[in-house]
Order: C-alpha cells, then sequence, then structure tokens
C-alpha cells in the first residue's frame, strides 16, 4: 500500500470512528433529552420510532446503496429464530430507555459495562463454554465496580436500577443467543441484513405494546408536538441516529480489528460519561467514579485476556 493510499485510509478509519462515536453517544443523549424532557415519557413508544427508522433505513442501504449484498431468509425454522432474536433486542432496548428516565447516563452507562459478565454467564448455562480462570477472575472488579458505583450514586433509583441490568443481561442474552441460532454456516447473516429482518418485527411487537402500556400515546405525542415544534426534529434526528450507530458499527467491525473494537468501546462508554455529565450536571461522587473506573479496567482486562487464552 502507498504511503498517499495508507494515509487516506487512516483519514477514513478516523472519521469512521468519529461517526461511530458521534451516532452512539448522540442517540445515548438524546434518548435521555426526549425522556427527561417534554413530557415524553414514551420509552416503548420510542424505541419503536427507532426500529422504523432502522426498517426504512435498512431497506434504502441493502437494496439501493448496496452497502452489503441482500442475504435471503432461507427457511420458516431460520425466520423463528431471527424473530426469536428480535424480541430479545426489543426487550433490551426497552429496559436500557427505561432505565434512561430514572437514571443518569454515566451510571446507565456504568451498568451497561457488565455486559461482559453476562456474555460469560449466559455462554456457560447455554453452551457450557468455559473461559480460563484467569478471564473470569476479571470479571470480578466488573461487578464489583458496579457495586461500588451503586453505593455512591447519588440519583440511585431501584426501578431503573433493575431496568437497566436487565437490559444489560438482554443485551448480552442476545448476543450468546445470535451465536446459537445462526450458527449454520448457510444460514449466518450479518448485522446489516439482521436488521433488515429483526426491524419489521420489533415494530410489530412494539406497537401493540405501546396502545397497551402507554396508552393515549399517539394522541398524546401529537399534541406535545403541536406544542413544541422541535420536538418532531429531536425524534427524526434521533431515529435517525439509532440506524447510523447500528451501521457504524457494522463498518468499523469490519475495517478494524477485534481488539480495537474492544479498546474503543470501553473509551466509548467512559467519553459517553463524561460528556454526558457536562451536559446534564448530575452530581457524582468520588465513590462512583471510583467504581465505575474500576469497572472499565475489569472490562478492558477481560478483552485482554481472552484474547490471549483464545
Amino acid at each position: 500500500m502507498s504511503s498517499s493510499a495508507s494515509n487516506k485510509h487512516a483519514v477514513f478509519i478516523t472519521c469512521l470512528i468519529i461517526l461511530w462515536y458521534s451516532t452512539n453517544i448522540g442517540v445515548l443523549l438524546l434518548n435521555k433529552f426526549l425522556l427527561s424532557n417534554y413530557g415524553f415519557a414514551f420509552p416503548i413508544f420510542l424505541t419503536m420510532c427507532h426500529m422504523s427508522a432502522c426498517a426504512v433505513l435498512s431497506y434504502i442501504s441493502i437494496m439501493f446503496l448496496k452497502i452489503v449484498p441482500i442475504q435471503r431468509i432461507k427457511s420458516r425454522s431460520q425466520f423463528l429464530r431471527i424473530a426469536t432474536l428480535s424480541m430479545v433486542f426489543c426487550g433490551s432496548v426497552v429496559g436500557g430507555n427505561i432505565s434512561l428516565k430514572y437514571l443518569p447516563v454515566s451510571f446507565n452507562q456504568a451498568v451497561g459495562a457488565t455486559t461482559p459478565f453476562f456474555t460469560a454467564l449466559f455462554a456457560y448455562l447455554m453452551t457450557r463454554k468455559r473461559e480460563a480462570w484467569a478471564t473470569y477472575t476479571c470479571l470480578v472488579p466488573v461487578v464489583a465496580g458496579v457495586v461500588i458505583a451503586s453505593g455512591g450514586e447519588p440519583s440511585f433509583h431501584l426501578y431503573g436500577f433493575i431496568m437497566c441490568i436487565g437490559a444489560t443481561a438482554a443485551r448480552a442474552f442476545k448476543s450468546v443467543l445470535q451465536g446459537i441460532l445462526l450458527s449454520n454456516e448457510g444460514e449466518k447473516l450479518n448485522s446489516m441484513n439482521l436488521m433488515l429482518y429483526m426491524a419489521p418485527i420489533a415494530i410489530l411487537v412494539l406497537l401493540p405494546a405501546a396502545i397497551v402500556m402507554e396508552p393515549n400515546v399517539f394522541d398524546f405525542v401529537v399534541s406535545l408536538g403541536l406544542e413544541h415544534k422541535f420536538m418532531w426534529v429531536l425524534l427524526l434526528v434521533n431515529s435517525t441516529m439509532a440506524y447510523g450507530a447500528n451501521l457504524c458499527n457494522f463498518l468499523v467491525t469490519k475495517h478494524t480489528s477485534a481488539l480495537t473494537l474492544q479498546v474503543l468501546g470501553n473509551a466509548k462508554g467512559a467519553v459517553a460519561v463524561v460528556i454526558s455529565i457536562l451536559i446534564f450536571r448530575n452530581p457524582v461522587t468520588f465513590i462512583g467514579i471510583a467504581g465505575y473506573t474500576m469497572t472499565v479496567m475489569g472490562v478492558a482486562a477481560y478483552g485482554e485476556s481472552k484474547r490471549r487464552y483464545n
């Protein structure tokens, strides 16, 4: 590779990472802003908006922009497996959005950092996959850090915490389940095609859930939109960002190594915490910061241990 081509590739990767950070952190902060302002207390409806944008933009990206080739569903059993994944995915996103109603973004991210713990737990329970003892040892500070951060969180809310833990566990469960259900080489789908099929199924699940669990949501959102004109813009940008985060995650995974992705992911959580504290001015304590730092260091050590022993 020539020096010029190498420089262009480095610029491309840098721009991609910045875009990945912007969309991931942006959708998180906008979720918090929408759910904490305007009286917009509809996390299920918000998730449905995200899935609607993902369904439409996935179709455009694959069918018209040809970002990736279309992968067709080959059997009824494959469709049922994708539907199962979609419902678990819905649960994780809705749980995360509900938790943002009650918890600051900084604490939400601290709890979310425990995903490797739940992934290792479900991998063992569902597939009997064992890791080296050194790898399991690295999970101790991951969990201990969140326990410490919980004790030092001034805005701690039990229901929000339970929803956040549930969302984190569901996210880990989905990743393990995806590895099991789509393990057949002929039925594997890349994340772009998987989203193309999961998003419409998610809408069919979320629409009746929103009608039953968030009564009069559509009337309230329309009247709220008429009162606050910028709310529609924020909702549109937020939903588009939700798809953009998925697209950027796919592209970063494709163009960087697994180790780079792990390091960038850990750093992304820390950046989101700092930005959210600066924007929302939520109170933080030394104990809370120490707990979160311990969790992030544990996650980093866990990733390095997995790489070394695998």
